[in-house]
């Protein structure tokens, strides 16, 4: 069944990209208006632990990725669609998940808004790195002639610029940033299932049809997220709060981006498009989970600060 992936074409228009790209920013714009100075400060009060969500985010869970890519040997554009999202920033959802499982929701939110900033750079060079290292997926990217400049120039078009202009906004304009806040963080959520309504529209007898490919690829890759995250963070002897806060960042990713940049350079690779479209509705199943099920558990330790 896997050799059909070859053949998928998702059904979707390549004039309506500039769609979900808008989208991406919009999200984007309203992210940066929640975006304070005191979260940056916070990576000055927090070093450790924000300095460890980053390297979690761009380093650790890439290189996982490409080792389970390369033990489970999927189809070639499924582990693209692996690689894709695993080289994707946090998405803001995880600040909900966080405040529901009762983790440093402060620590959350810092992350997200650095990963976010630093993904304009990381996320371009994962998706090449990591994507040309890996040899069932390598001749994809050469297939499309992937330039990184390119992809960078992508990135920042929808991350950068909507960030620029909503810290700017938030700034000049403190009074409407904050009146704005909540619209926009329903417009996100909004937003979000839009997008992937988008993939999954006039798609859905693609994803019945592969499900079993499907989901033998992001459960497992979704699990060695949060598991990464825990791990990493009980290594670095984080208390409990800040060890339930990167775990949730690890585990909960930007798929819309995801999906954004399949659409723009990986259209003709359906199982990309797949995989990224149910990661973006699995990661939050998930995370809601494992939310529930620390918000019945105590936290004995204090939440010291991570220094």
């Amino acid at each position: 069944m896997t050799a059909d992936l070859d053949k998928v074409r998702l059904n979707f228009d390549p004039h309506n990209v500039w769609l979900v790209d808008v989208i991406i920013a919009v999200i984007m714009f309203g992210v940066a208006l929640d975006l304070k100075t005191e979260d940056f400060r916070r990576v000055v009060q927090m070093p450790k632990a924000v300095f460890l969500g980053l390297i979690a985010l761009f380093l650790l869970f890439p290189a996982v990725t490409y080792a389970l890519t390369r033990i489970l040997n999927p189809h070639p554009s499924i582990a693209l669609g692996m690689v894709i999202v695993a080289a994707c920033p946090s998405g803001n959802m995880s600040n909900f998940i966080t405040y529901m499982a009762r983790g440093n929701t402060a620590l959350s939110v810092t992350i997200t808004a650095v990963a976010t900033c630093v993904a304009v750079i990381m996320t371009p060079f994962n998706i090449a790195f990591w994507g040309k290292l890996n040899p069932i997926t390598a001749p994809l990217l050469h297939k499309v002639s992937l330039n990184s400049s390119d992809l960078l120039l992508t990135v920042f078009l929808i991350l950068g610029i909507p960030l620029i202009l909503g810290i700017s906004f938030a700034r000049y304009f403190p009074v409407w940033a904050d009146k704005l806040h909540k619209p926009f963080k329903a417009l996100s959520v909004a937003a979000l299932l839009l997008i992937i309504a988008i993939a999954f529209a006039g798609n859905f007898s693609l994803f019945t049809t592969f499900f079993l490919v499907i989901i033998s690829a992001v459960l497992p890759q979704n699990a060695l997220a949060f598991a990464a995250g825990y791990g990493l963070s009980r290594a670095a002897r984080l208390n409990g709060p800040d060890t339930r806060a990167l775990t949730v960042e690890l585990g909960i990713h930007n798929s819309a981006l995801g999906l954004t940049l399949i659409f723009a350079y990986f259209a003709e690779h359906g199982g990309a498009a797949l995989i990224a479209g149910f990661w973006g509705i699995w990661h939050i199943v998930a995370g809601l989970i494992l939310a529930s099920l620390w918000s019945r558990v105590q936290i004995a330790e204090p939440a010291a600060e991570a220094a």
